[in-house]
């Protein structure tokens, strides 16, 4: 392992013990870099490639600290990768949403609120087959994205959420270019939204497997 392979282990931990916590500042570079046996020079290398990473935020003249570490700022170098996608890999994308959105929807049908219920019946309600391309594919954002904050899992949501976002051209394509494309989304939504108010888990997973496996279809086909 290299040394500063091996100083990022060390570094993570600590974090992972407890001994480092979210929002805890690391021991001055000196005391940090003896303490582990390792050159400053390694030790910096290592915090420099977990504060690309999220995982430290580095304060000139203040010193370094753990982040607060939520899934959604860790998940960011992924979100990162995903938006440099070229047009042919985001059907790789709509593979994997096909895999994990279905998942976090069945856990949602469990657990969605009245009130959530009730912001996905609205957002619904909003749109019809007159709705822009553009505000339709809003309209698309959001509704996932309450469906897959739903489910309570703020790491699965995080991940979903920067994998949706960044499959919005292939969306506005395929509202432009595909013929009754509209009414068919519209409809797919109104099936996922009557599925998770019976809270019906089973049926919330085929009804948004249907829907993403559609898009992923057209996708191919248009490629």
């Amino acid at each position: 392992m290299a040394v500063t392979d091996e100083a990022i282990s060390t570094i993570k931990a600590m974090i992972v013990s407890g001994e480092l916590g979210p929002g805890e500042k690391l021991p001055p570079e000196k005391e940090l870099s003896e303490r582990l046996g390792l050159s400053r020079n390694s030790l910096r290398e290592a915090v420099k490639s977990l504060e690309m990473i999220r995982v430290l935020d580095v304060r000139r003249g203040d010193g370094t600290y753990v982040t607060s570490l939520e899934p959604n700022l860790l998940l960011e170098a992924m979100s990162f990768v995903i938006d440099l996608h070229q047009d042919s890999s985001v059907i790789e994308i709509f593979e994997v949403r096909r895999v994990l959105e279905p998942h976090a929807a069945g856990i949602a049908a469990a657990r969605i609120s009245d009130e959530q219920l009730g912001v996905l019946e609205a957002s619904l309600a909003a749109v019809d087959e007159t709705t822009s391309v553009e505000d339709l594919v809003v309209h698309d954002l959001e509704f996932h994205r309450l469906i897959c904050e739903a489910a309570g899992n703020s790491y699965l949501s995080s991940l979903l959420d920067g994998m949706s976002s960044s499959t919005v051209r292939a969306r506005i394509w395929r509202g432009i270019t595909q013929a009754h494309s509209t009414a068919r989304t519209l409809s797919e939504h109104a099936a996922i939204l009557e599925a998770l108010r019976n809270h019906d888990p089973e049926l919330t997973r085929a009804a948004l497997t249907v829907h993403i496996g559609g898009i992923e279809a057209w996708l191919r086909s248009a490629l």
